[in-house]
């Protein structure tokens, strides 16, 4: 990447930032709120006047409910209609659960509205004690082994072959309580 490309990027995750508070009616105080960074330093962001910490860029990404990737992702070609991801051609998706390794098999987050990969939870992974809560909905379809789902006040264990779909801006958790990994399928729709 030339020094020009990487300042493109830089200079754009300020209008990103702003472009998806904006879509999504947050202030700048809802939006610290719900990223923990201060409204000072979003705005800061958002007119380019501060590069943000890669802290900073993972707490505004998950309050805004997009991965880090799409914030610096390199623009330099029309928005892709389809994408072909090939099996031993899926990239990692970051999480910061442990336990969990995602593999992407859906094209770049902001260009779709579908994000979909191949996850392989460890025996005892957990999405922790938080429950989770974002706009959208989730659809998990297990692969093999199993693990438990809690969504509100139900809890659903599912084993090879079992699916769960359901709204994600309820609270929800889960866990691979067993002592073998299980492998499934997740997929998350995300409003604009």
């Amino acid at each position: 990447m030339t020094d020009n490309q990487l300042e493109e990027v830089i200079s754009s995750i300020g209008p990103k930032v702003k472009e998806l508070r904006d879509m999504r009616g947050y202030s700048l105080q809802q939006l610290s709120n719900r990223s923990a960074v201060s409204p000072a330093a979003i705005h800061k962001v958002e007119q380019g006047n501060m590069v943000p910490t890669i802290t900073t860029l993972l707490k505004l990404a998950a309050a805004l409910d997009r991965p880090v990737s799409y914030f610096v992702e390199e623009e330099d070609s029309p928005p892709a209609e389809l994408v072909y991801t090939p099996a031993d051609g899926r990239r990692p998706v970051y999480t910061s659960h442990t336990g969990i390794d995602l593999q992407a098999i859906s094209g770049p987050y902001g260009r779709f509205f579908v994000a979909g990969a191949v996850a392989v939870l460890e025996p005892g992974a957990t999405s922790g004690e938080q429950a989770l809560r974002h706009a959208g909905e989730e659809l998990i379809f297990v692969l093999s082994g199993s693990m438990e789902v809690d969504v509100g006040e139900q809890s659903v264990r599912l084993g090879a072959g079992d699916s769960i779909h359901f709204r994600s801006d309820r609270d929800h958790r889960w866990r691979n309580p067993t002592k073998k990994s299980t492998k499934a399928l997740w997929m998350a729709l995300r409003p604009t």
